[in-house]
């Protein structure tokens, strides 16, 4: 099947570099398979292939998504073609060495082994992580480097150290966090120059709007939102009932449970006769509202698949009229979880 063609997105430009990102960008989580009931390589590296054709051009993933896997997934999707496309990822969580924080006991890697994940920034251990990403990604160079979390069992400046020396190396083109404070970012800056912030945001999550938001806009930060559907709760397609695969950990979360999963579906309900007026999915609707929110980057939008590639890249072309903005504003406010 030969995919629609759609409008090459604009990209956009990552403060203290050189580097352009698309606005949608290919969440890579999903095909490492930890997390969300496993992965299947063929249709994931069609999937990322599918991104790139069609103008999403910049991939964001991370060791942590399947031990390796979704990186090696990518590497293999991009090869031959890496001088099109803009590669995010991260480091900073572990799983085969220990640290004084914690981050995660006892899950499963995707051998079904038990692992327990720590935050490490050391200088040493940020090094060997970029080293370890180079070499599945296939590439020698990494657009965008991202703190997964901030860890407090290393000194911030000895992370961002590490950074700097990579940066010099000409193995990141740009540095940046991800789950990081207002507090957190202050103090970080006092030692690199970071270029962004990856953080949760959704309609449903917005609480980086109190402090994150307004420090970045101040101090010219990408944001980053991860999660603008979050996780598949905000497409309509998780009703009561719904069969999630094995090993699939959305359930145990705040968002797809009683009385919150009702309460989003009947907000989603209300908003989806401004998406069927325009032809488009309710997950379109939910990515172009995420675009549009002051201070927002680019968003990561997830896909196994080649369809959903292109349902999300669909979203961008959307022209949502003020009127409607306001409209999805006033019942979002009306909107109130127990999270």
């Amino acid at each position: 099947m030969s995919p629609e063609k759609f409008k090459i997105m604009d990209k956009v430009q990552l403060p203290a570099s050189d580097v352009k990102i698309t606005p949608i960008t290919f969440g890579a989580w999903a095909i490492g398979g930890w997390f969300w009931g496993g992965a299947e390589e063929k249709e994931s590296v069609k999937a990322i292939e599918a991104a790139i054709t069609n103008g999403m051009t910049t991939i964001d993933t991370a060791p942590v998504y399947g031990f390796g896997q979704s990186e090696e997934f990518v590497g293999k999707a991009i090869k031959g073609k890496r001088s099109k496309v803009e590669l995010l990822t991260k480091f900073g969580l572990v799983w085969d060495r220990k640290s004084g924080h914690i981050h995660y006991e006892k899950t499963f890697d995707n051998q079904g082994n038990e692992v327990s994940l720590y935050r490490l920034g050391s200088k040493e251990s940020v090094i060997k992580e970029c080293e370890d990403s180079l070499r599945r990604l296939g590439t020698d160079y990494i657009d965008l480097y991202q703190q997964h979390w901030p860890d407090n069992s290393t000194p911030v400046e000895e992370t961002m150290e590490a950074l700097e020396i990579l940066k010099d190396q000409g193995k990141i083109r740009a540095g940046g966090v991800s789950n990081y404070s207002m507090n957190e970012m202050e103090k970080a800056e006092k030692y690199f120059k970071i270029s962004s912030n990856q953080v949760p945001y959704s309609m449903v999550n917005r609480g980086i709007e109190n402090e994150v938001v307004p420090y970045s806009i101040a101090n010219d930060k990408a944001i980053i939102a991860y999660s603008p559907l979050q996780r598949g709760v905000l497409t309509g397609k998780i009703t009561a009932g719904y069969k999630f695969a094995e090993g699939d950990h959305r359930p145990t979360t705040p968002f797809f449970k009683e009385p919150n999963l009702s309460q989003i579906n009947t907000f989603l309900d209300k908003i989806k006769p401004i998406a069927e007026d325009k032809q488009a999915t309710i997950a379109q609707l939910v990515l172009n509202w995420t675009i549009n929110q002051p201070g927002i980057t680019c968003v990561l939008a997830g896909a196994r698949n080649e369809k959903q590639v292109l349902e999300n890249l669909k979203a961008a072309e959307l022209n949502i009229s003020d009127e409607e903005f306001t409209f999805i504003q006033n019942e979002l406010d009306q909107l109130v979880l127990e999270i």
